[in-house]
């Protein structure tokens, strides 16, 4: 059974420095303000270089990204709220027990736990980059010949 399109999403991570802004920049990218995308984290970090600059490659900019709080956030109604950490998770479904809305928890991996070359932390981002890009497409019915 196909899930309604969501009007309002938060994205949810631990900081709002790498997973959360990077799934609210590729979301908006793909769906140019048909849908209206937020993130924010249980903790505000430092936005993180690597997440600017495996976002450049693919043409989206996050260099003027402020991470936020959860209490930061200027507007709650949302719909959907997809968090990537455990940790926003369970901040979310505390959220659900005084506003109506649906969380999902798509696991995903902190690349900043990365080691190796510049090279090989690079990859480790861009491959969460590319997995939020897919699950982003799946999960909101992303179709090309309607972003046009």
């Amino acid at each position: 059974m196909e899930r309604p399109r969501p009007s309002a999403v938060l994205f949810a991570c631990s900081l709002n420095a790498v997973r959360s802004p990077m799934a609210e920049a590729i979301a908006k990218h793909l769906f140019n303000r048909r849908i209206y995308f937020q993130s924010a984290g249980v903790r505000q970090g430092e936005l993180d270089p690597f997440a600017v600059k495996v976002l450049d490659e693919i043409g989206i900019d996050i260099s003027r990204h402020k991470p936020k709080t959860f209490d930061d956030l200027e507007d709650s109604n949302f719909d959907l709220v997809i968090t990537l950490a455990p940790e926003a998770h369970h901040k979310a479904l505390d959220m659900t027990r005084t506003m109506a809305m649906d969380v999902e928890y798509w696991p995903t991996a902190d690349p900043q736990l990365a080691s190796g070359s510049r090279e090989q932390i690079l990859d480790a981002y861009r491959a969460v980059r590319d997995g939020l890009t897919k699950r982003i497409k799946e999960r909101l019915g992303w179709n090309p010949k309607a972003h046009d």
